[in-house]
């Protein structure tokens, strides 16, 4: 079945963090999101400029209509509102059709913006929330706000340290658990952007979809990372300050186990001439070593292609591209020059094909299927 993914969190207007950044999360790896929504705020890359609490009694009845009838495999709490509602929500999650469920608390007290979305009453009321937690994931300001490492393991849930926070061009972040100190740790090359808001609620959503999915706690962990660099990495720049991650660019990335094709090479006999003509029918060059006659590029939807030279005899494989506007590529193309063995062509199979070859001969079909490609009327 599909994860059934419980968000317990506010709303964020700019769509960077909060629900929204959870809800891009849990979808891009799989999971169905649902959600409770404890606060709706008026925020952008700049800062919060309102916070309005939704009362205690809505989160409950939000959380009981999807539980009774959707049911939950996984919860995740952000951003909780208030005190009430932290111990309303605590005690709603204890309950038998919901104690079975995962929980993923990131205790979110304040915005990458600077903005306190917490206050003391609040956070002390966090106890409950961390008595039922699978896991926490406190940043290290947050951390020190809950008491510190051993205070938050003494309530027996696992502790996730993030070290985004800290100092250093190394960012550490270590797992933790009761009565047997670091578990795991993952160090990676801090990535140089401003645009992080919601990094903290995506780590944790992508933790939840894991346990969701039936994964144990570590892989899990170790995939949302992934998951959090690559969509900090793809980040589109928008707003004045801290932006949103790009989440919604992260396709095709091995985050899924089992074989994933995303990447072909081809053998390639002159360098310059498959590189210029790769670049001219649209795809984006990312990597460029003519000393070993090797380069990559990215297509639209993240998939890789490469050109080795020497690598194998050209020709003996056929690669395909795919285009929503197959006609109109291929006419572009057409005008520059580029020769083709097969115009536009409806298939009996269904897909609409055109076909050429590359400067070493490798041969290629530029193709449009929609949804053809994957759910023809004959799948088995």
């Amino acid at each position: 079945m599909t994860a059934r993914v419980l968000i317990i969190a506010g709303s964020d207007s700019g769509g960077g963090a909060g629900i929204q950044a959870d809800i891009k999360a849990v979808t891009m790896l799989g999971g169905h999101a649902m959600t409770a929504i404890t606060a709706i705020t008026a925020q952008n890359t700049l800062g919060v400029q309102g916070v309005h609490p939704v009362p205690t009694a809505m989160v409950l009845q939000q959380i009981d209509s999807v539980a009774s009838d959707i049911g939950v495999d996984a919860v995740k709490i952000g951003m909780i509102g208030s005190a009430e509602t932290a111990a309303a929500v605590a005690e709603r999650l204890s309950q038998p059709d919901l104690a079975q469920a995962a929980l993923v608390f990131d205790p979110v007290m304040v915005a990458t913006s600077g903005s306190v979305l917490a206050d003391a009453p609040t956070i002390d009321a966090f106890r409950a929330l961390l008595n039922r937690a699978m896991v926490a994931t406190p940043n290290l300001p947050e951390l020190d706000a809950l008491g510190g490492e051993e205070a938050v393991l003494a309530h027996g849930c696992s502790l996730l340290v993030k070290g985004g926070h800290a100092e250093g061009e190394t960012v550490i972040d270590r797992l933790l658990e009761t009565g047997e100190g670091e578990v795991a740790r993952w160090e990676a090359p801090r990535i140089d952007t401003p645009h992080s808001h919601g990094t903290g609620c995506t780590l944790a959503s992508a933790i939840a979809t894991g346990l969701a999915q039936g994964m144990p706690l570590e892989p899990a962990i170790a995939r949302a990372r992934d998951f959090v660099r690559l969509s900090l990495h793809d980040a589109p720049g928008l707003g004045q300050g801290h932006g949103p991650m790009g989440q919604q660019y992260v396709r095709n990335d091995g985050l899924f186990t089992g074989p994933a094709l995303n990447q072909v090479t081809l053998p390639a006999n002159d360098y310059a001439v498959s590189v210029a003509f790769y670049k001219q029918m649209g795809l984006k060059q990312i990597v460029d070593s003519p000393d070993n006659g090797y380069a990559r590029f990215e297509a639209a939807n993240g998939v890789t292609l490469s050109i080795h030279v020497g690598d194998g005899t050209a020709g003996g494989a056929t690669a395909y591209l795919e285009s929503g506007a197959l006609d109109a590529w291929v006419a572009y193309l057409a005008r520059r020059g580029v020769r083709f063995d097969q115009m536009p062509k409806d298939e009996e199979w269904g897909w609409r094909e055109a076909r050429l070859a590359d400067p070493a001969g490798n041969r290629l079909c530029l193709y449009q299927a929609a949804e053809y490609r994957r759910y023809p009327p004959w799948r088995i």
